[in-house]
């Protein structure tokens, strides 16, 4: 399976919305894909970008995505990557594509002095939870709020 990551593009953004629509399905999550577009062209693509976004490219279109950001830790007093999302569409899903997108996610925090990288996942994700004690991960069980405003 031939695929590049690369950075999102302009283009790439409508295609975007859908994977994030497939993504919130996977994780039993609302979603809703109005203003969308707009929204994450402003916050990826302007000159101070809020958010960082790559896609992964084959022959047949965009087969996933990762977003992350850059966040600061209290008690390490230093900056960390918070990996915000990470989707593979399931038929790209094994083919080793989630070891390169880290090993991209390790060199994106290495070049940018973070001290780690963090994410979560739903607990009832086994196979991705498998994947990242795989890569060497370490899980840290916390319950997630949020609060709308």
């Amino acid at each position: 399976m031939d695929y590049i990551i690369r950075k999102l593009e302009e283009k790439d953004l409508p295609t975007l919305v859908v994977l994030c629509q497939h993504h919130a399905d996977y994780e039993q999550a609302p979603y809703d894909p109005k203003n969308k577009v707009a929204l994450l062209k402003n916050a990826i693509l302007n000159s101070t970008p809020s958010l960082f976004c790559y896609v992964i490219a084959c022959e047949s279109g965009l087969a996933g995505y990762f977003s992350y950001t850059f966040d600061f830790s209290t008690w390490d007093a230093q900056t960390f990557l918070y990996l915000d999302c990470l989707y593979l569409e399931p038929d790209f899903r094994g083919l080793k594509i989630g070891e390169a997108v880290f090993n991209k996610l390790k060199q994106i925090g290495i070049d940018n002095n973070c001290v780690n990288i963090q994410w979560q996942t739903p607990i009832f994700n086994v196979r991705a939870i498998k994947f990242y004690h795989k890569i060497g991960a370490v899980g840290k069980d916390k319950k997630r709020f949020a609060y709308d405003l």
